[in-house]
């Protein structure tokens, strides 16, 4: 007991300045003795009286810390650095004392608070152990600031030693050396020092949580008993995982010590798993005649959380499949000339806008019909109407790019579509602020929303003027000369043209984020650019991208696999299959209906084959729905639902893509033969 009432009692802070410390002390004491001093209360008021002892103690240690800072900035035998650090101790102990002594009356104050509640008032108990919860950071956090400086003290005085003992010994030349080399050492630390915890701590936002530290032998069923020297150095280096109290797992980004190179094992293993699962999932589709994507997509299942739940990297592994998207769409760029952008870009804009805006007023009408908020269906609707662009150019991958029906061919129209979309989720998630305000159903933010839409609508049709300009100059002054230098030094060595041709897509990609201008937009257009400068260059800049493009899309195809929940489906089977024949066939009479209206009458027999590359769902809905579900314009229950009907329509996809096109090339042999 003595030792939990020294710990309560151990500092001054000013908490409770108006009494002195010892009269609140006697104050309990003569409190509690007014009542029947039972054996309770005698404990109660015989450890009150051992925490006055106590602060009277505390008192005469404040006065000796004084008295001790006071003789060593007297003492001219030390430097002033070492009258600063010596200071700096003691203040330091001081400051313990403080923080001690506060905690004290810190929990007396928390009684008092719970002791006024209502034991039957969930929302006061709650708020009360939020408060506690927060003081308790708090003082986790000037306790962790406290260790590290006494563990600087430490190391202080350990040189210091370490200094009064070479003064009193040669040293020899390599002694010497090696002691230039600490201290040039010592000046590295500190200059690479962030102090990312200190400069943070107090930033706006900033919340402090506990985590739990889980070591790799602890993950693995803790089979490894006895560690060796090199997984405790490993561990020390901070390659653990992190989890913090709502299940999110956390690995290191960036380290203390910049000078030791680490790797994320989890991440290397993961990729592993990946490719390895991926090259049988993905032969065994080619050998049944299936796509080899859903092969890929498979092996994300089997590995993923609804599996083996073997992927501890899944943000890395996804943020890896993102790259797959972007070379993709910069391969499809490199076939779609400036000269086909120019025949399909009015039918592509108008086709994007008007299948948005018919399924989301559809979806509005539903919603009226089955009492479904406003904001929530306009987010379902706008979220369903976009279409997978990765998936598209894989079926386009394998058949002819080129087949026309009129004036235009059907693989531009469908591209050119596809990145009109994306370039309206860009805006999309620019205008999601407006639906949670909306949510609120306050008629003035819901007015304000509005004319910040018609605000967001206007900066992103200048942000397109001005990405097309831009376009235009590389065109003329730019593209040319930096392919020739590239195509020059790349003699021999391929690896400068693959760096600069990727390069030069991160650049674009980097212009249209800046922008506000979806990245995807910046690839397309990084592609288109490079195929104006004719087919050769589109030839050889192809044979290096390509390799690439199928690695990071295989990598992205099972990340999809990655939030496929297979018992889920099986849970909810009729109601899922209902709902996405209904999507797949209504998205694609609606293509039919907008590309009959838009299409020249010479044209208008894509409109088929079209309307099949656009009826599925889009990846992207994964992304949209988390956020929206995050802000809750969605319910979990409709996250998941817009997540299994994703995941089903990209499945059905190429069945009905395999369909429309045996026909169209039925029919296209037919005209041929007449």
């Amino acid at each position: 007991m003595q030792v939990v009432c020294w710990l309560l009692s151990l500092g001054l802070a000013g908490t409770l300045a108006v009494l002195p410390k010892d009269q609140v002390a006697r104050h309990a004491i003569k409190a509690y003795r007014n009542k029947a001093v039972t054996h309770g209360h005698s404990w109660v008021a015989r450890n009150c009286k051992r925490l006055v002892g106590l602060l009277n103690q505390k008192n005469v240690a404040v006065r000796k810390l004084a008295a001790a800072a006071d003789a060593v900035g007297r003492d001219q035998g030390l430097s002033e650095a070492e009258k600063h650090f010596q200071v700096h101790t003691l203040e330091v102990f001081q400051k313990e004392l403080n923080e001690s002594e506060h905690l004290v009356f810190q929990a007396v104050h928390s009684l008092q608070r719970v002791l006024q509640g209502d034991y039957r008032d969930v929302v006061n108990m709650k708020e009360s152990s939020r408060q506690r919860l927060e003081a308790l950071r708090e003082a986790a956090i000037k306790e962790e600031q406290e260790y590290v400086e006494l563990v600087a003290a430490e190391k202080h005085q350990q040189e210091a030693v370490k200094s009064a003992l070479a003064q009193n010994k040669s040293l020899s030349m390599l002694d010497e050396i090696l002691e230039d080399v600490r201290k040039a050492a010592d000046r590295l630390e500190e200059e690479i020092e962030e102090h990312a915890f200190d400069n943070n701590k107090q930033m706006k936002g900033v919340n402090v949580e506990a985590v739990l530290r889980v070591e790799e032998d602890e993950e693995n069923g803790g089979k490894k008993k006895n560690k060796s020297k090199l997984k405790e150095v490993e561990d020390d280096l901070g390659l653990s995982m992190l989890i913090d109290s709502q299940n999110n797992q956390y690995v290191l980004t960036k380290p203390r010590d910049s000078t030791m190179p680490r790797a994320d094992h989890h991440f290397i293993k993961d990729l592993v798993s990946v490719v390895m699962l991926s090259l049988p999932c993905g032969w065994i589709c080619t050998m049944v005649g299936l796509p080899p994507m859903f092969g890929y997509i498979i092996s994300g299942v089997l590995l993923g959380p609804s599996g083996l739940n073997s992927i501890k990297s899944m943000v890395q592994v996804e943020t890896l499949g993102e790259l797959g998207v972007f070379f993709t769409l910069f391969v499809v760029g490199l076939e779609f000339s400036p000269e086909r952008l120019r025949k399909v870009w009015k039918t592509s804009v108008q086709g994007s806008c008007y299948l948005s805006l018919l399924m989301v007023g559809t979806g509005l009408l539903w919603g009226q019909f089955l009492h479904i908020r406003p904001t929530q269906t306009v987010f379902i609707s706008t979220c369903l109407s976009l279409s997978s662009t990765p998936l598209v150019s894989r079926f386009l991958a394998g058949g002819s790019r080129v087949e026309k029906e009129g004036d235009l061919d059907y693989s531009s129209v469908l591209l050119g579509m596809l990145v009109m979309q994306d370039v309206q989720l860009g805006l999309f998630i620019a205008v999601m602020p407006t639906l949670i305000q909306a949510q609120s159903g306050d008629l003035e933010s819901f007015l304000f929303g509005g004319l910040r839409v018609l605000y967001l609508l206007a900066q992103v049709l200048l942000s397109l003027a001005a990405v097309l300009l831009l376009c235009l100059l590389l065109k003329s002054f730019l593209i040319g000369p930096f392919y020739k230098k590239l195509h020059a030094e790349s003699k021999g060595n391929k690896e400068i043209l693959v760096l600069g041709m990727a390069a030069f897509v991160f650049f674009m990609l980097t212009i249209t984020e800046f922008l506000d201008v979806s990245m995807e937009l910046g690839c397309f257009l990084a592609g288109a650019l490079l195929s104006s400068q004719g087919h050769m260059v589109t030839a050889e800049v192809m044979s290096c991208i390509e390799p690439i493009r199928d690695f990071l899309a295989i990598i992205f195809f099972a990340s999809i696999g990655l939030h496929v929940f297979p018992t889920f489906v099986l849970y909810e089977l009729t109601i899922l299959l209902v709902l996405t024949l209904t999507l797949v066939i209504l998205k694609f009479i609606m293509a039919v209906l907008v590309l009959s209206a838009i299409l020249p009458p010479s044209s208008r027999q894509i409109r088929w084959i079209v309307s099949a590359g656009l009826a599925q769902v889009s990846e992207f809905s994964f992304v949209l729905g988390s956020r929206a579900r995050r802000a809750g314009i969605i319910s979990r229950e409709v996250y998941l639902l817009v997540l299994s009907v994703t995941t089903l329509s990209l499945l059905l996809a190429p069945l009905l893509w395999r369909v429309t096109t045996h026909k169209w090339v039925s029919r296209t042999e037919r005209k041929t033969l007449t």
